[in-house]
């Protein structure tokens, strides 16, 4: 039986043309040609099964046999907020299999201790469609610009908030089990701290703006394990 390959296509259903790069992987390391059937995910929660009206060189055009929704297996929205580390090779990891697990948003923050302060979003953004395809999910991820640590705290945020810390002077609720006493429909945001932790002001001040004090686990983490930990841990409380 032949593999069926996935293909992203935003806003499938009102275009015609696969973007250039999806067309060119089709047609010259695939090999697909007119005729051929594939399936199209729109990023926002559908599939389409589509057939190749036309294979150029360059351009593959489709039309759309049957639209297919999804429903996503978690219930709500989870989102990872993260001060990204210095390798930005350890981010790429994190950013791939939490899509593989499942979330729907990331945003980056510069923070007290951060030791990278710039985040190319466009190299993430490819990372993510690739792991989306891999694992054939029907949602896109979100992928914030950076920004500071005062400007993320100081906004309004729906549902529940936590930061993640290994302060022993702070009072912390296991994250999990906390996970798990929510209504499963409730957003749910979470801080993962660079790798010399939040500051002190900085675990103050989220904690004045209502995020609440967490542990993730009974040993100290990297920051890309810390993040992508909490996206399971997420994932599984959620789970439909």
């Amino acid at each position: 039986m032949k593999e069926v390959r996935f293909f992203y296509v935003p806003d499938a259903p009102s275009r015609e043309e696969m973007p250039e790069e999806e067309a060119m992987h089709a047609l010259r390391v695939l090999r697909l040609k007119t005729g051929d059937t594939m399936m199209i995910t729109d990023g926002c929660g559908n599939f389409f099964e589509a057939e190749i009206t036309l294979a150029a060189t360059r351009r593959c055009l489709y039309k759309i046999i049957r639209t297919l929704p999804q429903t996503k297996p978690w219930h709500g929205k989870i989102h990872l907020v993260v001060s990204p580390t210095k390798m930005m090779e350890r981010m790429e990891w994190m950013v791939e299999k939490a899509t593989e697990i499942g979330f729907d948003r990331i945003s980056f923050l510069n923070c007290d201790n951060s030791e990278r302060r710039v985040v190319k979003t466009k190299r993430l953004e490819k990372i993510v469609v690739a792991a989306m395809k891999q694992s054939r999910k029907a949602e896109k991820p979100i992928i914030d610009e950076i920004e500071s640590f005062e400007e993320f705290i100081s906004r309004p945020c729906e549902g529940a908030k936590y930061i993640a810390h290994c302060y022993e002077e702070f009072e912390r609720t296991d994250f999990f089990n906390d996970v798990m006493s929510l209504d499963k429909d409730a957003e749910l945001t979470v801080l993962v701290g660079p790798e010399g932790d939040f500051s002190v002001e900085e675990v103050k001040k989220a904690m004045e703006a209502g995020y609440k004090s967490i542990s993730l686990g009974d040993f100290r983490l990297r920051t890309e394990t810390a993040g992508l930990s909490a996206v399971m841990m997420a994932n599984l409380a959620k789970r439909r």
